[in-house]
């Protein structure tokens, strides 16, 4: 079992606070959500070129980041189904397992212990002098984040709160910014915007080097307006960030008030282990294979 600390919250009803958020903000009433799940089952009858289940866990995944509009649900799944085609060598019948290497023994995506005080995941990427790409590369990289994305979908909260990520850039060098392609960055871009079905509310690069412009250059082109409003730059400015994040919810290692991370994705691995059946069943679904 894992430690409490380090847990997924599944099958747990969501608070009156974020069910009163969820009607606001995606327009999620009891009325709304029957229809929709109808809706969509039906849509993904008509739709006999992919193959996804059809439980209202699943559904429900697709359809709060689409605010309960089965049709935009169902043009998210086939987009799903169009990355995860179009990325097969990288993603087919990936398991935890297969980077369980890069989870135990390199400190290189991380998940806040708790949430920020919106109630968003944190998701740390630390691409800056801790990571290695000779050890952990860009594909590699990747995968980490696609594995913890599968996991944090099952969680109702991260459903309707949404979730942030901080990039970590401290002590960027040549070698972190060679790691990082074109290939990656275009990639992640296709993901984040296209077929990710959890709600990105927030991107903050922190700590960034002047040599980090060289890495901004190649995301630029693949970033659309939604998403360019909402990446923050801070630098060292914690401040800065502390407008966005609460410093009550923050590490000391982003100037909060909690304390300095002393986790790593090796304390996430057992959580993400422990969904494999969900992981098993995404990996099967997509298009029809003929």
């Amino acid at each position: 079992m894992t430690s409490s600390d380090f847990r997924l919250e599944r099958a747990v009803e969501l608070s009156p606070e974020t069910r009163e958020f969820a009607e606001k903000e995606l327009r999620e009433t009891p009325e709304r959500v029957k229809e929709a799940l109808e809706r969509l089952r039906e849509l993904l009858k008509e739709n006999k070129d992919l193959k996804f289940g059809d439980d209202d866990d699943l559904l429900t995944i697709f359809l709060r980041p689409c605010k309960w509009y089965p049709e935009s649900a169902m043009a998210l799944m086939r987009r799903v189904a169009e990355f995860k085609r179009d990325n097969a060598a990288l993603l087919d019948n990936l398991l935890p397992d297969d980077e369980k290497e890069a989870f135990l023994n390199h400190q290189v995506v991380n998940v806040m212990k708790g949430r920020d005080h919106k109630g968003r995941r944190v998701l740390i990427v630390n691409v800056g002098g801790s990571w290695d790409p000779k050890k952990v590369n860009a594909d590699q990289l990747f995968r980490l984040f696609y594995l913890i994305h599968e996991a944090a979908m099952l969680e109702p909260e991260s459903q309707v709160r949404g979730t942030i990520v901080l990039m970590d850039f401290h002590n960027m060098g040549w070698g972190q910014t060679m790691g990082l392609t074109p290939a990656f960055s275009k990639r992640l871009l296709t993901f984040i915007q296209d077929a990710m079905p959890l709600r990105l509310k927030e991107v903050h690069f922190v700590k960034q080097p002047m040599i980090f412009n060289v890495v901004w250059n190649m995301f630029k082109p693949f970033i659309r307006e939604k998403l360019k409003n909402r990446i923050f730059f801070h630098g060292s400015k914690m401040a800065s960030l502390h407008k966005h994040v609460a410093p009550s919810h923050l590490p000391a290692d982003y100037g909060g008030e909690l304390p300095a991370i002393d986790y790593s994705g090796a304390d996430w691995y057992p959580v993400i282990n422990e969904v494999l059946p969900h992981i098993h069943n995404w990996n099967s679904y997509g298009f029809v294979k003929s």
